[in-house]
């Protein structure tokens, strides 16, 4: 398979989970032991062998750019006044940035098909920011990436949902290949009864470029919007899709609980 290079992180989501914070600071930037939450979606990129990250902003969300960017003034003062210590604090990641923006807010796929010309024809990975994980050795992108290049085109992150709340995620209808590995034959986005299983695919993708041209195509579905989990359903009928269970502790910063316990968790 050929290397994986590219990510894209999709950061033009309105945060309305997240409200009345979201109408003034995006969710990608609540702070979580002095950083950002995006900046450990970029170190977890950079950790799997990313080089190239396209992040997908809209209109709102210029904040996260001036994050990335370098600030002399900034640095110019510390120097100044003797606090050059200070520096390492405001490195800025070593990969290359991109930004685009999402005019409207069409959804997940829409989001995704704003970087066809970013990836080219090489896959290339996703990274949900409101997903973060804490990992030891290898990050869950990283794991999929691996997995990619040996067995499939396609891999998902999966993880183990408790039914009553399956509806909220893109659920996966498998067949087992070992205790963490399985086949995807189908997925559904947020079913409301008889999902096919309990496994959710849980905020990291490696995909075939193939999907840009089924995004194009695609009609709205759940919520009226674009959705990444019916153009992998296309995608599969053509295409190998393995799920990998992911066992390192994840957290949704969109869920005000998760991300309060992510924070008390970095402070330990």
């Amino acid at each position: 398979m050929e290397k994986v290079r590219k990510a894209i992180i999709p950061a033009a989501g309105l945060g309305t989970r997240s409200l009345p914070i979201t109408k003034v600071l995006p969710k990608e930037m609540f702070p979580i032991g002095g950083k950002p939450a995006i900046h450990y979606i970029v170190e977890e990129a950079i950790a799997a062998g990313i080089e190239e990250i396209l992040i997908v902003l809209s209109r709102s969300k210029t904040m996260i750019m001036d994050y990335f960017d370098r600030s002399l003034e900034l640095e110019a003062f510390l120097e100044k006044k003797n606090k050059s210590h200070l520096l390492e604090k405001i490195v800025i990641p070593e990969v290359k940035l991109f930004y685009t923006r999402q005019p409207y807010a069409r959804g997940l796929g829409d989001a995704i098909l704003q970087g066809k010309e970013f990836v080219g024809d090489e896959p290339f990975a996703v990274l949900l920011p409101d997903d973060i994980y804490l990992y030891d050795q290898f990050s869950p992108l990283a794991e999929l990436i691996d997995l990619n290049s040996a067995t499939s085109p396609n891999v998902l992150a999966l993880k183990k949902v408790p039914f009553e709340a399956l509806k909220k995620y893109g659920v996966v209808k498998n067949t087992e290949l070992s205790s963490d590995v399985h086949h995807i034959t189908g997925i559904v986005e947020k079913p409301e009864s008889q999902p096919p299983s309990d496994l959710a695919v849980i905020g990291r993708y490696v995909l075939s470029s193939d999907i840009f041209s089924i995004l194009e195509k695609l009609s709205p579905g759940v919520g009226g919007e674009i959705q990444l989990t019916d153009a992998i359903a296309e995608l599969i009928k053509t295409q190998a899709c393995l799920g990998k269970v992911i066992s390192s502790e994840r957290f949704d910063i969109g869920v005000e609980d998760e991300y309060v316990a992510l924070v008390q968790r970095i402070h330990l």
